[in-house]
């Protein structure tokens, strides 16, 4: 796991390098927030471990950019006093978490592990099968990068399938999915609904199997 250490005080950033080194961590070094934003753009991290008070004067620019171009890569602030306004700053600019310094081993640790545990959450709230995209946080469907309506019905049953591709989901398990939904007592509802779905991306995308149920064929196109 590779982490963008973003500290000034060299003596301090020398200690959390070794000590990020035994716990099994990449760092990377920077200075100022300007060196921070160019390892940004050419390297891939983990993390961020920036430090508010940086002498280019550049901690909130680096994650205002870092917000605006679209990165969700967790970021861990320091700050050298337990200053309300600044921290508020900070979280309001896309911050994560924050430390104090002179900053504690075992919450660093503690506070990275939070972290990396939160971004594999949000990671997890998107479903990609073949061609299709399904962001479970924002109920959004894309189809080849192409947005997709889909109502609630329709949201569920796909996320069904795409949780277990490949796999035959029997009529009763699909309609168990769409339990709770209002409305639905047309006995032929799910088939109505995969039609429909099958219209909205393709239509080899949902397969039937004959007396048995349907399942979501992952390699459709091959």
């Amino acid at each position: 796991m590779r982490i963008l250490l973003v500290e000034d005080d060299i003596t301090l950033a020398r200690g959390m390098v070794t000590r990020l080194k035994r716990m099994g961590y990449q760092p990377e070094h920077c200075v100022t927030g300007k060196q921070a934003l160019q390892a940004l753009s050419g390297s891939a991290f983990s993390l961020m471990i920036l430090d508010l008070g940086l002498p280019d004067g550049f901690a909130i620019d680096v994650l205002k950019a870092l917000r605006k171009a679209g990165n969700a890569l967790p970021v861990l602030v320091l700050t050298a006093q337990d200053d309300v306004e600044i921290k508020v700053a900070a979280f309001n600019n896309g911050a994560d978490d924050y430390v104090v310094k002179p900053v504690d081993v075992l919450e660093l640790e503690a506070r990275i592990r939070a972290l990396s545990r939160r971004q594999a959450a949000r990671r997890h709230d998107v479903l990609s099968v073949a061609d299709v995209t399904l962001d479970l946080a924002s109920l959004q469907c894309t189809y080849r990068e192409h947005s997709v309506a889909l109502t609630r019905r329709e949201f569920m049953l796909l996320k069904g399938f795409m949780l277990q591709p490949d796999r035959i989901l029997s009529r009763q398990q699909l309609e168990e999915l769409c339990h709770g939904w209002e409305g639905e007592t047309e006995s032929n509802a799910i088939e109505v609904h995969i039609h429909s779905l099958r219209k909205k991306l393709q239509p080899q995308l949902i397969k039937t199997i004959r007396g048995i149920g349907y399942m979501l064929n992952s390699r459709y196109a091959d």
